[in-house]
C-alpha cells in the first residue's frame, strides 16, 4: 500500500513524521501505542521516518520532528509539532471519527 492509498481512508489516519535520531520522537512512541490501544481500529496510526521518506515529508512541509498530521479522505485535517499527551491525542482523533455504532 502506498502512502497516498493509506491516507485516503475514510477513518482518520494519524501520521507521526519522525526520525530515529530524534529524542522527542522516541518519547512519543509509547504515547502513540497507548492511543492505538484506546482507539482500536476506529483510526489508523502510522509512523513515517522523514529520513527514509524525504519527498513525502517535504510535500507536507514537515520542517520539525515529531510532527503529527491527521488525514481524512487523503486531506490533512489537523497538524501539530512536538509532544502531546495520549489523552489529548485520543480526544483530537475522536473528533474526526464516526460515532461508535451501538
Amino acid at each position: 500500500m502506498t502512502f497516498s492509498e493509506l491516507i485516503r481512508s475514510d477513518k482518520p489516519v494519524l501520521v507521526d513524521f519522525s526520525a530515529e535520531w530524534c529524542g522527542p520522537c522516541r518519547m512519543l512512541a509509547p504515547i502513540l501505542e497507548e492511543v492505538k490501544q484506546k482507539v482500536g481500529d476506529r483510526a489508523v496510526i502510522y509512523k513515517l521516518d522523514v529520513d527514509r521518506n524525504p519527498l513525502i515529508a517535504s510535500s507536507y512541509q514537515v520542517m520539525a520532528v515529531p510532527t503529527l498530521i491527521i488525514f481524512q479522505n487523503g486531506k490533512p485535517v489537523w497538524r501539530r509539532s512536538g509532544l502531546m499527551s495520549a489523552a489529548e491525542l485520543v480526544r483530537t482523533l475522536e473528533s474526526f471519527m464516526e460515532p461508535a455504532k451501538a
